[in-house]
């Protein structure tokens, strides 16, 4: 048997994860014809047939999965080898993919991104805004490097690395019955007049969790339903005077005492929170950029979220005590 080469187990990886020769040549810069030759005599020199060019999308056939689950980790073993060197050598460089929930995307992201850009100029960063279950497929597929989002999550193969934790907060429409409470608990919610994010979101499902204990109270908006998949778009809604909407710590910070009195109602103990996680594979490649990652997002976080030993007490802030 020939020798297998780097550049066709990557071929072969790439259309795995596209399920299209076109798309999967054009990742890896290369003509179709030149990387489905490639596969074509790799097959043959295996004698078997990788993919089934029948079906589309393209699918590996069963040998062929278990052949590109092999290349995967070939080709990050010889990352691994990559990686070594740099941080021998103590450089922090290269193209680093990072997958982000979109329910911390527009409020972390702004903390520590120039901070990160300016302490490693040599990375070149590259952040995609995904859901849970598509960040932990992108992990496994390796077409991402690290993660960060709500854990735990409990997935074989993949480490979590907590960040801090973040707590909730109701978001009110003007006049409502909740903002006569300087703070409340999850028995004083509704359920009938809360506004969700739609289903792939975690964290609709913390709020669900979170409002189950509430009762059904047949107040309002009993003839009009949304969910949306932007937190923006339900805080636009309460201040519309419509019902309310449970949010993250960070989605208020920044906003004024004043106006936070006027529209934010934190939680009484036991506090309600989220733990929010840098996440990466155990096969832990790139891992220079991902502790320097994990440190420049750590040193950005407002002090609040940084300390252990204040967050209960700043959750109310200041006008709230």
């Amino acid at each position: 048997m020939k020798s297998i080469t780097l550049t066709q187990l990557s071929y072969i990886s790439a259309v795995a994860q596209y399920r299209n020769f076109g798309k999967a040549a054009k990742s890896c810069f290369v003509s179709q014809p030149t990387l489905s030759m490639q596969i074509q005599k790799l097959e043959e020199e295996l004698q078997v047939t990788l993919f089934d060019r029948s079906k589309k999308p393209v699918e590996p056939t069963a040998i062929g999965q278990k052949v590109v689950e092999q290349a995967r980790i070939a080709l990050n073993e010889v990352l691994r080898i990559e990686e070594l060197i740099k941080t021998e050598k103590g450089e922090i460089s290269g193209t680093f993919k990072l997958g982000i929930i979109p329910t911390l995307a527009p409020y972390l992201l702004p903390l520590f991104l120039e901070r990160f850009t300016k302490n490693y100029p040599q990375v070149k960063l590259i952040v995609e805004e995904l859901q849970t279950l598509q960040i932990i497929h992108a992990l496994k597929e390796d077409r991402v490097d690290a993660g960060i989002m709500v854990t735990p999550l409990n997935y074989k193969g993949i480490i979590e690395r907590p960040i801090f934790n973040e707590p909730f907060l109701a978001y009110l429409s003007p006049n409502h019955p909740l903002l006569s409470l300087s703070k409340i608990s999850e028995k004083d919610l509704s359920s009938d007049d809360i506004w969700l994010l739609n289903e792939g979101h975690c964290f609709r499902d913390q709020a669900i969790e979170i409002c189950k204990k509430t009762r059904s109270r047949n107040t309002q908006r009993q003839n009009l339903v949304f969910e949306s998949g932007n937190m923006e778009t339900l805080k636009r809604l309460v201040d519309q005077k419509f019902g309310y909407t449970l949010l993250p710590w960070l989605a208020v910070f920044g906003m004024s005492a004043s106006e936070q009195s006027k529209k934010v109602r934190f939680f009484k103990s036991p506090i309600p929170t989220r733990e929010v996680s840098i996440v990466y594979t155990r096969s832990y490649l790139k891992k220079s950029i991902i502790e320097a990652l994990y440190k420049d997002v750590v040193t950005s976080l407002p002090s609040d979220l940084k300390n252990p030993q204040t967050r209960n007490r700043v959750i109310g802030l200041s006008s709230f005590k």
